[in-house]
C-alpha cells in the first residue's frame, strides 16, 4: 500500500485537517518476470472511509488491526482523518464535522486521488463512536454509500453524547420515503457494555425494513482485537462492482 499522511485547510472547519490516503499500489509479488511494470492503474479505485473511536485518532486503525494489509489485498483505497471528540456531528463550537465528512472530504479525495466518485464504490465504517458516525451518515445520506459496517457502535446521540443526530429516525425517516438504505453490517461482541442497546437497535431497524447483517460474537468485549478479526469479515462482506473486485492482490 502507498501511505500518505496530508493536512489541508478546511473551509468546512475553518483550520487544518489531518487524513491518511492509503492507497493498494504496486507489491513486491508483482514484481515478476514477464509481466509488466507500471504504476499505471486501469481504473479508480473503491474507497472506504473509516471512523474512528472517542479517544482515538486516525492512526489508530492502522495500528490495532491489519486492514492496511486486508485493504491491499482487496484492492481498496481507505481513508482516515482526525474528528476529536466529535461524534462525527456538527458542533457548537464550529467543528462542523458533519458537514466535512458529508461533502468536502469526499471532494478532496476525488479531486486529488486515483478515487471513484460513483455510489457503487464508495463505503463508510466505523467502531464504537466512529460505529455511531458510520450509521448517521449512512442512513442520513442513503445515496453516497454502497454499504457501511458499524462495529461495537454507539448507536443513540440521546444515550451517548450530550446532542446530535438519531440514526433509528433517521433509517425511519428514509424508509417512509421508500429511499432505499445501503447494505448494513453490525456487529458487537457479547460481553460489550453496548450489546444489549446493538441488540435493540438492530432488531428495530430490521422491523423498519432494512437489509442489515447482524454479527454477534461471544467472548469478546469493547476492544481492538475483535474489531480487528471484523474488519476482515466487513471487507470480504461488502457488494462490489468494480474492476478489482474479482482480481484480488498477493503483497
Amino acid at each position: 500500500m502507498a501511505r500518505l499522511s496530508v493536512n489541508f485547510y478546511s473551509y468546512t472547519l475553518a483550520h487544518g485537517v489531518d487524513i491518511e490516503v492509503t492507497l493498494p499500489s504496486f507489491s513486491s509479488c508483482d514484481r515478476q518476470p514477464g509481466q509488466t511494470w507500471t504504476h499505471r492503474l486501469p481504473a479508480k479505485f473503491p474507497v472506504l472511509y473509516l471512523l474512528h473511536g472517542y479517544g482515538n485518532d486516525r492512526h489508530c486503525w492502522m495500528r490495532y488491526t491489519g486492514v492496511e494489509r486486508l485493504a491491499e489485498e482487496q484492492r481498496i483505497a481507505l481513508v482516515t482523518f482526525d474528528a476529536l471528540n466529535k461524534a462525527y456531528n456538527n458542533r457548537p463550537d464550529g467543528d462542523n464535522y458533519y458537514d466535512f465528512l458529508d461533502e468536502e472530504l469526499p471532494e478532496f479525495i476525488q479531486a486529488n486521488f486515483p478515487i471513484s466518485d460513483r455510489r457503487e464504490d464508495t463505503y463508510i465504517a466505523g467502531l464504537s463512536m466512529g460505529g455511531y458516525g458510520t450509521l448517521i451518515h449512512a442512513l442520513k445520506n442513503p445515496e453516497k454509500y454502497r454499504a457501511f459496517g458499524a462495529m461495537s457502535p454507539a448507536v443513540s446521540a440521546k444515550k451517548h453524547f450530550s446532542d446530535g443526530i438519531e440514526p433509528l429516525k433517521e433509517a425511519e425517516a428514509r424508509l417512509r420515503d421508500g429511499v432505499d438504505l445501503p447494505a448494513g453490517y453490525i456487529c458487537c461482541g457479547k460481553q460489550d457494555f453496548l450489546y444489549g442497546d446493538v441488540c435493540d437497535f438492530v432488531d428495530k431497524i430490521r422491523k423498519l425494513g432494512a437489509e442489515v447483517t447482524w454479527n454477534p460474537v461471544d467472548g469478546y468485549e469493547h476492544e481492538w482485537r475483535y474489531w480487528d478479526w471484523e474488519i476482515g469479515n466487513f471487507l470480504k462482506w461488502i457488494p462490489r462492482t468494480d474492476l478489482y473486485a474479482k482480481r484480488p492482490h498477493k503483497i
